[in-house]
């Protein structure tokens, strides 16, 4: 039975010692998901040069890959993908952030932040959100990453097929184990009990493959163990978009929906809406 090379990434868009970007790494192999490393960055270079490890792999990426389709519009900005990403990734953080809450200022209450297509269904924060958490900074650090690299990215931009990128979002698979229970925090006051337990129920539940994606993943009694008592969460995130990494890659159209937005993007493994 072959196997594929998968890594998932839990983001950082200003790594540093205190939070690195995590990198899980593993093997898929039929519906067995092996973690195999789980590395660390504390520079965007060095995360970089892990992209341009040779394929085929294929990676679940915790960061947004696009924008509303409403705010780019709104804005004037392009609406072909590269020249929407060059342009963004050209901005400096305060105009970003200066750009996006004049658009919020002027709408109505309830009505602040434009979405897109794929919030609902997965559970996310919209791509323009400057805290809480920094999305749409995490976006300006991550992608052009992705393009230096020259990867692949499946209904976006024409890569190495080589080494295929996908937007993943961990919490999307998590909540589908535990509902809507909090599992990490990085302020160490905010460790409680219910969070470990939490985590342990998350870790439970991949290793006996008890969710929608039929995938189980093999652990050692090791990673086990850190993946339950890193409190921030962050490893635990990378083996979850490892996870939904290795779902997309046992499918020709890489779980991704059929005309998705590609100003938007699309966080694989959700479902469409409707």
């Amino acid at each position: 039975m072959s196997s594929l090379e998968v890594i998932g990434v839990d983001f950082s868009s200003r790594p540093s010692r205190r939070k690195p970007v995590v990198v899980a790494q593993g093997r898929a192999t039929g519906a067995t998901v092996k973690l195999e490393a789980l590395l660390t960055f504390e520079t965007l270079e060095g995360f970089g040069a892990l992209l341009k490890h040779p394929g085929p792999w294929v990676g679940g990426f915790d960061f947004p890959f696009g924008l509303p389709r409403e705010l780019v519009e709104h804005l004037g900005w392009p609406t072909e993908w590269l020249k929407l990403m060059r342009h963004y990734a050209a901005l400096e953080r305060a105009q970003i952030r200066d750009t996006f809450a004049a658009f919020c200022n002027a709408r109505p209450v309830g009505r602040k932040f434009a979405h897109r297509e794929c919030d609902a269904p997965a559970g996310s924060s919209t791509s323009m959100k400057w805290v809480n958490p920094p999305v749409a900074y995490m976006l300006h650090a991550g992608v052009p990453l992705l393009l230096e690299a020259g990867v692949h990215l499946p209904g976006l931009l024409e890569g190495d097929r080589a080494r295929v990128a996908l937007e993943a979002y961990p919490g999307l698979l998590a909540w589908e184990l535990i509902g809507r229970r909090s599992y990490k925090n990085d302020d160490a006051a905010k460790h409680t009990p219910e969070r470990l337990i939490a985590r342990k129920d998350i870790v439970a539940a991949l290793e006996q493959g008890r969710t929608r994606l039929n995938l189980r993943l093999k652990l050692t009694p090791a990673q086990h163990d850190a993946l339950i008592a890193d409190a921030s969460g962050d490893r635990l995130d990378a083996v979850l978009c490892l996870l939904q990494a290795a779902w997309a890659g046992g499918r020709e159209d890489w779980g991704l929906p059929a005309g998705f937005d590609p100003v938007e993007g699309w966080i694989v493994s959700a479902p469409r809406a409707g």
